[in-house]
């Protein structure tokens, strides 16, 4: 029996060996994150280099573009690329840019960092030096902020360029704002042989200084639906020689909601909401046709063609008994469904890891499931994706409003250094780690 007990002996010493190695790993990665994360924060909080990142998002901000139409806001950033020496291809998706720093190896790690472009139909209410000069279109989600956030992370590695352990992509998208922009991205080729992917979003309700996601699913999948709804017109003093449809229409909007309080689990997050219905214009007229429609959402991609099918039925079955006809469009051409965003659990941990380091741990947010939505999810199913808020609210400014795709939404452009120095820490220790396998 001694061989057994010299054999445990051995192997005892081997495990902790491991362990000390582990821990003399783990160590050093802590030790040489925090001074990396140190390292670009200062540079980023140089006195040029954030006063060229506000220029470039007042110019963006001044001269917003909505979806698929960022014709201006991709020269700038072509133009602001060229200046660093940066290489990019374009177009993708009509107006995207995708950059790329580091060795081009094909043998070492592909990281791509994000952020979308494009303007919403809002006429800006804030009254300031930079307000929008384009009538009926603001940056009321903060996109502006998040390319300006992306050039200086661009700035920051190409910096170090030579030092990078692979390639980092920079990918400038349009048309986020309801038109599935990324969808597009991918559809093109834009991010072909990415191994994971990263993105920022302001969150004007979160202190500056601050981040927060969670993993696995974080926003909810979305589409929508227009239904139209067909019947007889006539006097209102003789409805027995109609077939109304404002009633038909009226009856299926209840219905839909029972979809969610009967159908549905409770513990399960789920959405119908119906924005808008047209019908007559006379109050003593029955209308041949009515027309209605919202936004449906979930928290799965099974829990939304679940809603898809009975939004269909409901809607048909309840004309159908007030003998009218009914269509339904999804819209699916125009405004591709959104998949929900889901975390990636190991690419989750490592942004939390590198956040805590430059940010510290109290200033790094576990964050809710939220019904919103984001074309960063299409990134999310094809490879490991990590998306966090960053807090841009700061009390002493103007800003009326702490939400976005509000008039009067202003950003704290002290959140551009952050944003800067937390993408380009994000990429280079996920370079240097190697953390996440392809898919």
């Amino acid at each position: 029996m001694e061989w057994l007990r010299l054999l445990l002996l051995l192997l005892l010493s081997i495990f902790m060996c491991n362990v000390k190695l582990k821990w003399a790993l783990g160590s050093a990665f802590g030790s040489d994150l925090n001074q990396l994360t140190r390292e670009l924060f200062e540079s980023a909080r140089e006195p040029e280099f954030s006063d060229w990142m506000r220029r470039v998002r007042r110019r963006i901000h001044e001269n917003p573009e909505l979806a698929f139409e960022e014709y201006e806001t991709s020269e700038v950033i072509r133009l602001e690329l060229e200046s660093l020496g940066i290489e990019y291809t374009w177009p993708f998706a009509k107006t995207g840019v995708v950059a790329s720093i580091g060795s081009h190896s094909q043998l070492q790690p592909l990281f791509a960092l994000r952020a979308d472009m494009d303007a919403l139909p809002i006429q800006e209410l804030v009254e300031w030096e930079y307000k929008s000069k384009n009538p009926g279109k603001m940056h009321a989600c903060g996109h502006d902020v998040h390319v300006t956030m992306l050039l200086g992370a661009a700035k920051l590695l190409q910096q170090r360029s030579s030092e990078l352990q692979g390639t980092i992509k920079l990918v400038f998208q349009p048309g986020e704002e309801g038109h599935a922009g990324a969808f597009y991205m991918l559809k093109e080729g834009a991010l072909d042989k990415v191994q994971a992917i990263f993105g920022l979003h302001v969150a004007p309700e979160m202190p500056t200084g601050t981040i927060g996601s969670r993993p696995g699913p974080m926003l909810a999948g979305s589409a929508r639906f227009i239904a139209t709804i067909q019947g007889k017109g006539g006097h209102a003093a003789m409805p027995h020689a109609t077939r109304d449809p404002v009633l038909a229409a009226s009856l299926a909007i209840i219905s839909l909601q029972q979809i969610i309080s009967r159908e549905t689990n409770p513990l399960e997050a789920r959405v119908i909401s119906v924005g808008f219905i047209e019908g007559g214009q006379a109050g003593k007229v029955i209308p041949e046709m009515v027309k209605f429609g919202g936004t449906f959402r979930s928290m799965s991609t099974e829990g939304l063609s679940y809603l898809m099918q009975r939004i269909k039925e409901v809607i048909e079955m309840q004309a159908a008994v007030q003998q009218c006809n009914a269509t339904v469009d999804f819209l699916e051409d125009k405004l591709k469904p959104y998949p929900a965003t889901v975390n990636d659990e190991a690419m989750y941990k490592h942004a939390k890891s590198v956040g805590e380091s430059l940010l510290g741990e109290p200033n790094v947010y576990l964050l809710p499931m939220t019904m919103g939505a984001e074309d960063f999810s299409f990134y999310s199913q094809k490879m490991p994706a990590a998306f966090f808020m960053i807090g841009a609210n700061n009390e002493t400014l103007k800003s009326n409003s702490k939400q976005l795709h509000s008039p009067y939404l202003f950003i704290d452009e002290e959140v551009l250094p952050i944003g800067a120095a937390l993408h380009a820490a994000v990429a280079i220790s996920y370079l240097d780690s190697h953390l996440v396998g392809t898919h």
